[in-house]
C-alpha cells in the first residue's frame, strides 16, 4: 500500500407569499442599475411573452441581472416593470414596504435582497411583482417563500439551463402564463424567442498530478482502489483518473472508467467492483477497473477537485492511498 501526502487548499471562491403593499404607480420614476447580463443578441434572445399582454422585455432596462442565488432588477412590458427583487426594483430598495424576490433555487428572499438557500440550481423560486397585474409566481411550490406547494394542482415553473436558455412557465392570476421561451409549446417555427443569459452554474475546478509510484512488483501489480481522506462539503466533488507504465518515465495516458480521458472515477467499491463515475467520497474505497492497470509497475493518478456551483465551498484533501497488490 502507498499513500501520497498532499497540502490542504481550498479552491478559489471565485419568503412566504411577499408581504406588505406596493404603491400603485411606484415604477413609474426608476433609478439606474447594473449592468444587464441577459444576452440580448440576437434580438430574441431577451424575451417572455403573456397572450394578454404580449412582450416582457428583459433587455431593454439594462438592469437584469442572473446571479448564483437570485435575479434582481426589472424587465419592461406596455403595463409597466416586472420588479425581480425588492432591493433592486426600478424604485430602489422597497425592501421595508414589501420582501419579495425571484431566487436562484430555493427561498426564502430575505429583506436584504439576498436568497441565503440559493444554490445555482437554475431552478428558480419566489415572486416578481408588476403595479397592473400584481404578483408573478416562478414556481409552482412556493413553501419556501411563505407560500403553498401547488405543484399537484399545475406543475409549472422558469429554469435556466446550461446554455442559459430560460424555459417554463411563470403565472399571474390576471393574465395566466408567462412563457419564457417558444420551445415550450414547439411555436418557435412560427414565433421565435426566448430569454437567455451569459450566467452559467459552474464549478470552479482544480487538478493535481502525483508523482511516479513504483510498486515494486517488475512483472506489474494489480491495482485494487483508491482511497482519499480529508472533507468534502456538499456540492463539491472529488473523482480521479490512472495511469499505467512499465517505465518510471511514462508514457503517462489518464484514463477513468471509459478507458479514456473523458470520464473520471468516483463510484465506491460498494457499488462497483469495476469502478464508475461519480463523486468520491472521504475515506472510501474507489474501485477501477482492474484489467486497465494489470502488469504495469508504475502507477500516477489525476484528481479533479471542483467547487460547489456558487464557487463558494470546495473538498479539502490531506491524503491519497493507492492500494495495489503484486
Amino acid at each position: 500500500m502507498q499513500a501520497k501526502k498532499i497540502i490542504p487548499s481550498a479552491l478559489p471562491a471565485f419568503l412566504g407569499v411577499a408581504c406588505g403593499i406596493l404603491l400603485a404607480g411606484m415604477f413609474a420614476m426608476y433609478s439606474a442599475q447594473a449592468e444587464t447580463n441577459i444576452t440580448g443578441t440576437p434580438s430574441t434572445d431577451r424575451y417572455a411573452w403573456d397572450d394578454i399582454d404580449g412582450w416582457w422585455d428583459f433587455y431593454s432596462t439594462d438592469a437584469v441581472q442572473v446571479w448564483g442565488t437570485r435575479l434582481q432588477g426589472y424587465a419592461s412590458s406596455t403595463v409597466g416593470m416586472m420588479s425581480l427583487d425588492c432591493a433592486t426594483s426600478p424604485a430602489g430598495n422597497i425592501c421595508g414596504l414589501s420582501s419579495y424576490g425571484v431566487c436562484n433555487g430555493p427561498g426564502p428572499h430575505n429583506a436584504d435582497g439576498t436568497c441565503p438557500n440559493g444554490d445555482a440550481s437554475g431552478i428558480l423560486s419566489g415572486y416578481a411583482w408588476n403595479d397592473t397585474i400584481g404578483w408573478i409566481s416562478f414556481n409552482c411550490d412556493q413553501s419556501s417563500h411563505g407560500g403553498s406547494n401547488q405543484c399537484s394542482l399545475s406543475n409549472y415553473k422558469v429554469e435556466i439551463g446550461s446554455d442559459g436558455d430560460f424555459t417554463g412557465y411563470a403565472w399571474n392570476d390576471l393574465v395566466g402564463w408567462i412563457s419564457f421561451n417558444c420551445a415550450n409549446n414547439s411555436s418557435c417555427g412560427t414565433t421565435d424567442f426566448r430569454l437567455n443569459t451569459t450566467w452559467r452554474a459552474t464549478s470552479s475546478v482544480g487538478y493535481l498530478e502525483s508523482s511516479v509510484f513504483d510498486t515494486q512488483t517488475v512483472a506489474g501489480a494489480i491495482l485494487n482502489s483508491i482511497i482519499w481522506q480529508g472533507t468534502s462539503p456538499s456540492g463539491t466533488c472529488v473523482d480521479f483518473q490512472i495511469a499505467a507504465s512499465n517505465s518510471s518515465e511514462g508514457p503517462w495516458s489518464y484514463v477513468g472508467p471509459s478507458g479514456d480521458g473523458s470520464t473520471y472515477y468516483g463510484t465506491s467499491c460498494a457499488s462497483s467492483l469495476q469502478g464508475g463515475v461519480g463523486c468520491a467520497a472521504p475515506d472510501t474505497p474507489i474501485c477501477v477497473k482492474k484489467s486497465d492497470f494489470a502488469g504495469y509497475r508504475y502507477l500516477r493518478y489525476n484528481v479533479r477537485i471542483s467547487s460547489d456551483l456558487l464557487q463558494t465551498k470546495t473538498p479539502v484533501i490531506e491524503d491519497i492511498i493507492l492500494n495495489w497488490s503484486p
